[in-house]
């Protein structure tokens, strides 16, 4: 069986219930041309059919909105990201706006709203920058015990540090927890 041509590259396998894919070398736009990081950008999630400018618009419109977030906020831009509210930030930085690059670094050292356990649990000092008036936490340790919990008070600031003994972090209403200082 032979592989793909030199320099190209073998179509990522289909998952069950996704939708076709364009490939890369039939990406084109439907006036002028595309930019070698825009075509990056689009390999792999233009769906058959549709159009390719449509799905870089979409990931033009996150970085447009990363900038709009971190001009007014950068802990809400991060959070942003954090909480999955700027879906696809990662590709879309990646190939079109590397320049917020600094913004999903931080973020993927963050943790959204949820449950995280065991190596998901990363010790450090963490802050809810826009928490709810209904944020509350807990952290566990081995067999369930208790470390701390709280909530914030009139949806103020929160700081809190996970310690090495932490096994379970349990967040609702605080959106985001941004890293602090050494675990940036």
């Amino acid at each position: 069986m032979a592989g793909p041509a030199a320099g190209t590259t073998a179509p990522k396998p289909q998952k069950s219930g996704e939708v076709p894919k364009t490939p890369a070398g039939d990406i084109t736009p439907a006036a002028g041309s595309f930019t070698e990081k825009q075509k990056e950008y689009l390999t792999d999630r233009v769906p058959k059919g549709m159009d390719p400018a449509a799905v870089l618009q979409t990931g033009q419109e996150t970085c447009d909105r990363l900038r709009y977030l971190v001009k007014a906020d950068r802990d809400i831009a991060v959070g942003a990201i954090v909480s999955g509210e700027v879906a696809d930030a990662k590709p879309a930085v990646a190939h079109l706006c590397p320049r917020h690059q600094d913004l999903v670094d931080e973020a993927a050292l963050g943790y959204a709203d949820g449950t995280y356990e065991g190596a998901r649990v990363r010790p450090g000092r963490y802050r809810a920058a826009s928490p709810t008036t209904a944020c509350s936490w807990q952290l566990t340790g081995a067999g369930g015990r208790e470390l701390d919990s709280g909530s914030s008070a009139g949806g103020k600031q929160v700081e809190i540090t996970v310690p090495e003994s932490a096994r379970t972090f349990t967040s609702t209403g605080c959106y985001a927890w941004l890293p602090r200082g050494e675990n940036r």
